[in-house]
């Protein structure tokens, strides 16, 4: 069976990539449904892109590879998409927009592109072999448990990476990049808790305060979320993408917050309080507890002299942690790294060195923050790959 373009992938790139291709397109997924992680984003309503969107927000190797691709299909295009579909949205923090109802209307809006393209999407289905040729590429499915041998002129990568292995998450595209000798590089699970050991903040699971945590790479100022097993929150994930191993982190817990100076006020107008007391104004009461157990804080307000005030708000200004390590790819929203982008067209997303052979999405070592920048990549890069293979027709 020939087709001009066979993506392999029925997520967020693979089929905005089917929806412009033009020609016979095939989409195949071994998963039951397309679009898995877009239905699980977002808390159900998909983080579908960022107002703020652009080269800044997003991690490679090669910093400059994104910005075609961003420039030529932007979020105002995916924002007037959505609107032509008829999709009631909002904004929430930081321009992170999300569907009013739920994230399956993505899916039923990119599943209508593809059809509206003519583009044909087979579920159930894996692929057992692929082999390259004279006028493409030849492969093997297996689809419900039969063989099938197609062709096509196109083959493009859109399997994503390593992420949330549960829903079928595998290094798929990183073995074909290899085994047609495009460079992979070093892959880790990125925007993920970090994890810290014996149950260090078990107590404390359920608060969550606004911090600025950062490290000698990056600092983000957004919420921090003690877990029983360490740190999440969008603070912690966003510093996830920067983090090593054995590294530690700082946590600002008062980062907008003149402390030394209220608590001096307070010494006056109300000396006999505790400073636990007056702490817990301005700090989760159960996290002046834990840190109380670790930092001197005694007595009452009357009691504190300047340098005690001042050697108290360093403290929670600057609090040093190292992380024993991540959740992994278990809970990982993305794959940081990937498939080598100097072996790509920035602006076509093909294989330099092999004609017809693209790669979009997480696959590529493109990695952006958290608050629907990754699904702009998707998008993008999609749309890049779509578009070039149709003037190829």
């Amino acid at each position: 069976m020939r087709f001009d373009t066979i993506i392999l992938g029925a997520g967020a790139a693979g089929m905005m990539c089917a929806a412009h291709c033009g020609g016979r397109v095939l989409v195949i997924d071994h998963a039951k449904a397309p679009g898995e992680k877009i239905r699980i984003s977002g808390g159900g309503r998909c983080n579908f892109t960022n107002l703020y969107a652009g080269p800044q927000n997003f991690l490679s190797q090669n910093p400059h590879f994104c910005k075609s691709a961003l420039a030529r299909y932007t979020q105002w295009d995916f924002i007037d998409l959505v609107g032509r579909h008829g999709i009631a949205w909002h904004e929430k923090t930081l321009g992170q927009l999300f569907c009013d109802g739920s994230s399956k209307q993505i899916i039923a809006m990119l599943l209508a592109e593809m059809d509206r393209a003519g583009a044909e999407l087979w579920l159930h289905t894996s692929l057992r072999d692929l082999r390259k040729t004279e006028t493409g590429f030849e492969m093997v499915v297996e689809r419900e448990g039969a063989r099938n041998d197609l062709s096509c002129a196109n083959v493009v990568l859109a399997t994503g990476g390593k992420s949330i292995p549960k829903m079928g998450a595998t290094g798929l595209a990183y073995d074909i990049a290899a085994q047609f000798g495009l460079h992979v590089t070093e892959t880790r699970a990125a925007l993920v808790p970090f994890t810290f050991p014996d149950g260090r903040f078990k107590d404390l699971s359920g608060v969550s305060v606004p911090t600025r945590l950062s490290n000698d790479r990056k600092s983000f100022d957004e919420a921090l979320l003690f877990t029983h097993r360490g740190l999440s929150g969008p603070a912690v994930l966003q510093l996830s993408s920067y983090w090593r191993e054995g590294e530690a982190i700082r946590v600002n817990l008062i980062p907008e917050l003149p402390l030394f100076d209220l608590l001096r006020e307070r010494r006056q107008s109300a000396g006999r309080k505790a400073l636990t007391t007056e702490l817990a104004r301005h700090l989760p009461a159960r996290l002046v507890e834990y840190l109380s157990t670790h930092i001197p804080m005694r007595g009452n307000l009357a009691d504190q002299s300047d340098a005690a005030l001042q050697a108290l708000t360093d403290s929670l200004s600057d609090w040093a942690l190292t992380p024993s390590g991540t959740e992994g790819y278990r809970t990982a929203e993305v794959t940081l790294g990937g498939i080598d982008t100097d072996g790509l067209s920035s602006k076509t997303m093909e294989a330099r060195d092999v004609p017809g052979l693209y790669a979009i999405g997480e696959a590529v070592d493109v990695t952006g923050w958290l608050g629907g920048y990754n699904f702009q990549w998707a998008w993008s890069s999609g749309h890049a790959a779509g578009i070039a293979i149709a003037g190829r027709l």
